[in-house]
């Protein structure tokens, strides 16, 4: 299946003083798959793949010292292949299980940087907590999910997912009624790519529905990996309540009955290290950059997969799927997560929202992004603007704000004297390209 990481990974490639690259991203996003086949098509050598969870034997390699030369002649050995600098790449899968492997990064890009390395891993997070990390020797790049564009490509729409990159403009109804129909489909069966390719195969979304209750409960078992870190009980019950509050001020005493909110707090905090959720602060639209207004204490929840999200929450998919109206699936937090999750894959930079600061005020916008230096609300809502109180308090209030997006159901659409482009959800994606 295509992913769009691969532009990133050529760039990469391309650069005359490339450093080791390191690919983050949760557990069955897709990484190994992305890297092996980039890896298989754009290189005219081998790829070697070294994973050191499943040959612990190679550990021993990184232990003596990190004299490059001596490392690369070993592991020659141990796979019976050479290593060509230039020609081959080196990927380095489930890394995390060889925290020196890691360290020796820096010294591949010092002592030997014609050779491409690639790194990747499961909770690789977790591992680079407790070693000195290689800053500045190294380059980092985020793995997200299958986008809506991604799924479109697979699903064999493939002009349709050109159609929602392009910069945004109204669609014949025909095209939009098409597109908002498949964003249904992506909707229940969300973007991890075990379970896109399990739809195409099938194309019964009760298979798909196996196969993230299988996900869920591998993340899950990784709960034994955090042993002495966070309750397994209490991590459940956060990961289940996060899911549930998508779109809500989260409260670390709601997550979680009968634990204190120390403990609540370090269950939240481990599993969005695990990149379960992402934690999307309040902040201010005064000035850019916007992280420097964020508040820590303040904050939303974004989940992983929108699909794992239905699953969590165990949707009622008879009911919920035959909805017209996306934004009232779920009470709307269907289309505030997937609209965060494509502007967060899309953008690789934080998100935001902006809520009031006056006591017993509820006005808030449901995220807050940057563009070209200016900060642009984001709303997901159903409706005429003139039921956008809270947006419109926001472009009173704030001069600087010289536009804000609404997504929704509806077709392409601008109020210019507003300062508001309505844009269909489908379009989420290519929100940065909007003059």
């Amino acid at each position: 299946m295509e992913r769009t990481i691969t532009q990133s990974f050529i760039n990469w490639k391309q650069k005359l003083n490339h450093k080791p690259l390191i690919v983050r991203g949760a557990r069955q996003t897709g990484k190994s798959y992305a890297i092996t086949a980039f890896g298989n098509e754009y290189f005219d050598g081998t790829t070697h793949i070294l994973n050191f969870e499943k040959r612990p034997d190679i550990h021993r390699v990184f232990e003596q010292n990190f004299e490059i030369s001596r490392i690369v002649s070993e592991l020659e050995i141990l796979l019976n292949k050479k290593i060509i600098p230039e020609k081959d790449l080196l990927f380095f899968d489930e890394i995390q299980d060889c925290p020196k492997a890691i360290v020796s990064l820096r010294y591949f890009y010092e002592q030997m940087p014609d050779l491409h390395v690639i790194a990747a891993g499961s909770l690789l997070e977790f591992t680079l907590q407790d070693i000195p990390f290689p800053v500045g020797r190294v380059q980092l790049v985020n793995m997200y999910p299958m986008s809506f564009y991604e799924f479109l490509k697979a699903t064999g729409n493939a002009i349709a997912a050109d159609i929602i990159i392009e910069k945004p403009k109204e669609l014949p109804e025909s095209i939009h009624t098409l597109l908002t129909n498949e964003l249904r489909k992506y909707f229940f069966v969300g973007g991890m790519p075990e379970c896109v390719k399990t739809f195409v195969e099938t194309n019964r979304l009760a298979d798909v529905f196996e196969i993230q209750s299988d996900l869920i409960n591998t993340f899950r078992q990784d709960f034994v990996k955090y042993a002495g870190k966070a309750d397994s009980s209490c991590l459940n019950s956060v990961l289940f309540n996060v899911s549930q509050k998508v779109g809500e001020q989260i409260k670390y005493t709601e997550l979680a009955d009968g634990f204190s909110n120390v403990t609540i707090r370090k269950a939240f905090d481990l599993l969005e290290t695990a990149r379960l959720f992402n934690k999307v602060r309040a902040a201010s639209p005064s000035g850019i950059p916007l992280g420097a207004s964020a508040k820590e204490k303040k904050f939303k929840a974004l989940m992983l997969d929108i699909g794992l999200m239905a699953n969590l929450n165990g949707l009622n998919i008879s009911k919920e799927f035959m909805k017209s109206d996306l934004l009232s699936v779920f009470r709307g937090a269907m289309a505030e997560q997937f609209v965060g999750q494509e502007l967060l894959s899309a953008s690789e930079a934080n998100l935001y929202y902006w809520a009031r600061d006056a006591h017993g005020s509820t006005a808030e916008t449901d995220y807050l992004i940057e563009k070209q230096g200016k900060p642009i609300p984001v709303e997901v809502k159903s409706g005429k603007s003139g039921s956008l109180k809270s947006l419109h308090l926001l472009l009173n209030t704030y001069s600087n704000v010289e536009n804000a997006f609404v997504f929704s159901d509806a077709n392409y659409g601008q109020i210019p004297e507003q300062k508001i482009t309505f844009l269909p959800l489908y379009f989420a994606a290519s929100a940065f390209k909007t003059d």
